[in-house]
């Protein structure tokens, strides 16, 4: 595993990562937004397809990779969120860095177009369901966290994530800077595609985690 942790993996190159959106087809904003519509119907319907007991082996690897590169978690303040349709579960992980000296956190959606808040949850406390009844924690104070870890719907080479179209994540980001938070994006390999087509406001992930490794930009 040591040897593993070494390494840097990535998807390989496609030439189409550097064509024109125009040159693809792609031009002017609906043909772009119907683009991204159609592949996270698409990446959704993969990672779904994937067994339960299949996606509980995976989403540990993808622990153990996210583990190796957070490091030394004591005083960290580290988001995750609450895994939904299919999303890797890192629920154990939050506990583990929760043991080793981590404040642990989940996002939360205050309402549409505004960035999100994070507040600070271990097992055990107080949850209420939250936008599109995902469970939220209740209680928690709001924290500014160190890591940012968000699951995927699809990513690309350079580490630009495809996520759910709300742009909560990007417009956080935003919100946060210049204190940018170390990012990962998580998912599975079934979820690498050759390119986002990205835009001004989409923020590049520092690295993106799946089952297989750990692709850089």
């Amino acid at each position: 595993m040591a040897d593993e942790e070494e390494r840097e993996f990535a998807s390989p190159p496609c030439s189409l990562g550097e064509v024109d959106p125009a040159y693809a087809g792609l031009d002017g904003a609906g043909g772009l937004n119907d683009w991204r519509k159609a592949e996270r119907e698409r990446l959704i319907a993969l990672r779904m397809a994937i067994p339960a007991s299949d996606r509980a082996e995976l989403g540990e690897r993808i622990a153990a990779y996210l583990e190796a590169l957070i490091g030394d978690p004591a005083g960290l303040v580290v988001s995750a969120y609450w895994p939904f349709r299919g999303e890797p579960d890192l629920k154990p992980m939050l506990a583990r860095l929760r043991e080793r000296g981590a404040i642990t956190a989940l996002p939360v959606v205050v309402k549409k177009a505004h960035p999100l808040v994070f507040r600070q949850w271990q097992s055990g406390n107080r949850l209420e369901r939250g936008v599109w009844n995902i469970p939220i924690p209740a209680d928690g104070a709001e924290v500014v966290p160190d890591i940012a870890i968000a699951p995927v719907v699809g990513f690309d080479p350079l580490c630009y994530r495809l996520g759910y179209g709300g742009g909560f994540f990007d417009r956080t980001l935003a919100a946060l800077l210049p204190h940018k938070p170390r990012l990962f994006g998580v998912g599975y390999n079934v979820q690498a595609i050759p390119t986002i087509y990205p835009q001004t406001y989409d923020i590049p992930m520092d690295a993106v985690v799946t089952e297989v490794g750990v692709t850089t930009a």
